[in-house]
């Protein structure tokens, strides 16, 4: 493993010099400065918006995945710069373009695709192709459209109502389903935005994007684990749920929400915990997991 040291050692052997660092910390300023309204806007409605806190792990997990893999830099050279200004300019134009017609993903966009061709002007496209996970998180920092999210969320939603009626009944809890409002001992308990897993489902993607890219499995495992982390998030959900929905009909609303949101939180330790488990399972069936190098050690 290599330290803070030991890698700014290995960048130099490999080409790099102090001016380097100090080119990249003033275009990366001059890149956030340039898109700063964007940048602003952006992590101010993941701080307002509960369905867009993702957006505020994304940092964390893009410093976590470069530490994870910071032994890749014996490999980064000062190579094929001319990525960066191509990004930087295409960048701006889609700044400039979704400022001008008000589409915020565009406009949010432009200012990521700004930053990354200022890192990759200094640091080459070498930083992407050993870095790419870091890089391709970053897709997390847009937020869904509102109409898009509106399209998936009803229909979770219903969903959600329905499965909690049915595991409720079979409980031998009396209760009463009228479209995404449930009934319990009189009172009415809503199925809304916050309760249909959405919140969830993407939280839980990212971190299981940064616990499969941190860890050398192969492709096939991680792809696993990406295609069953939404599927963990919505069973979560529901197993959140019905104890939420028998708290508000039998505990009254203070007792349901205090429930709710300390249970929203627990569930992503819980569905994390499940991912790991479904790792062990495809380790014991005795598929390979961990992806080696050609000298046969874990990457």
């Amino acid at each position: 493993m290599l330290n803070l040291r030991s890698s700014l050692t290995l960048l130099k052997r490999n080409g790099f010099r102090p001016w380097h660092f100090g080119a990249l910390a003033v275009l990366c300023g001059a890149a956030v400065a340039a898109g700063w309204p964007a940048w602003i806007d952006l992590f101010q409605q993941g701080w307002r918006d509960p369905e867009d806190t993702h957006v505020l792990l994304v940092p964390v997990v893009v410093f976590w995945l470069v530490l994870a893999r910071r032994v890749r830099l014996r490999k980064v050279t000062p190579q094929n710069r001319w990525a960066g200004p191509v990004l930087v300019a295409l960048g701006w134009l889609m700044y400039a373009y979704g400022d001008a017609r008000l589409v915020e993903s565009v406009w949010y966009l432009g200012a990521i695709t700004t930053l990354v061709g200022a890192v990759l002007t200094i640091g080459g496209t070498d930083l992407v192709r050993y870095f790419l996970p870091a890089f391709g998180v970053l897709v997390f920092l847009i937020p869904i459209p509102g109409s898009l999210r509106a399209e998936i969320a009803l229909p979770l939603q219903t969903a959600m109502a329905a499965t909690a009626e049915w595991l409720c009944v079979t409980f031998g809890f009396p209760i009463e389903r009228r479209g995404n409002v449930l009934e319990i001992n009189g009172q009415p308990v809503a199925i809304e935005e916050a309760c249909n897993g959405l919140r969830m489902v993407f939280s839980l993607i990212l971190v299981t994007y940064a616990f499969a890219f941190s860890t050398p499995l192969r492709w096939y495992v991680r792809v696993l684990l990406l295609a069953v982390s939404p599927l963990l998030a919505i069973a979560c959900n529901v197993v959140r749920l019905i104890p939420t929905i028998i708290l508000y009909g039998y505990a009254g609303d203070a007792i349901g929400d205090f429930f709710h949101d300390i249970a929203g939180w627990a569930m992503l330790f819980v569905a994390l915990l499940l991912l790991i488990g479904t790792l062990r399972l495809v380790d014991w069936l005795d598929l390979p997991v961990i992806r080696l190098d050609r000298a046969g050690r874990s990457e």
